[in-house]
């Protein structure tokens, strides 16, 4: 029974101290998102961050109806999807998301669900009237290989 206890609390040290490290991390990184179009790198510029589409991988529409015909017809390579993201506090960062589709940019919530979770709620207005999407970390081409 001891040993139980030992390897429980064990385990909520690894978590506890896995926390903080998440937290100051925030959504930095390499995501793909929600409907597998794009790879999107997180990373600061200037006193914020800023989600620039690293790699494409298809062209799906958002709306599931089969290929999209985007709004916007440039290149979505290198082109910068997320603006002035910064932290709200309590795990959460608020920015800007640009949608290429109908060429509109909105409000941006961003959240963690777990380390290879991005929580990304676009919205107009108040977060309640968004919608939903969670993005996967992938990893950058060095950690690859």
């Amino acid at each position: 029974m001891r040993t139980l206890h030992v390897i429980g609390a064990i385990m909520a040290a690894a978590w506890l101290s896995a926390v903080p490290a998440l937290a100051a991390d925030g959504p930095a990184g390499r995501w793909r998102t929600d409907n597998g179009n794009l790879e999107v790198e997180i990373a600061p510029c200037g006193a914020a961050l800023c989600g620039t589409v690293v790699k494409v991988l298809a062209n799906r529409s958002m709306s599931g109806g089969g290929e999209m015909v985007a709004a916007d017809t440039r290149s979505p390579l290198g082109m910068t999807i997320l603006k002035e993201v910064v932290s709200s506090g309590e795990g959460e960062w608020q920015g800007e998301i640009y949608n290429r589709e109908n060429a509109k940019t909105y409000s941006c919530r961003l959240s963690l669900d777990g380390p290879d979770q991005l929580v990304v709620r676009p919205y107009v207005g108040l977060p309640m009237f968004g919608k939903t999407l969670v993005w996967a970390r992938v990893a950058a081409p060095a950690e690859r290989n």
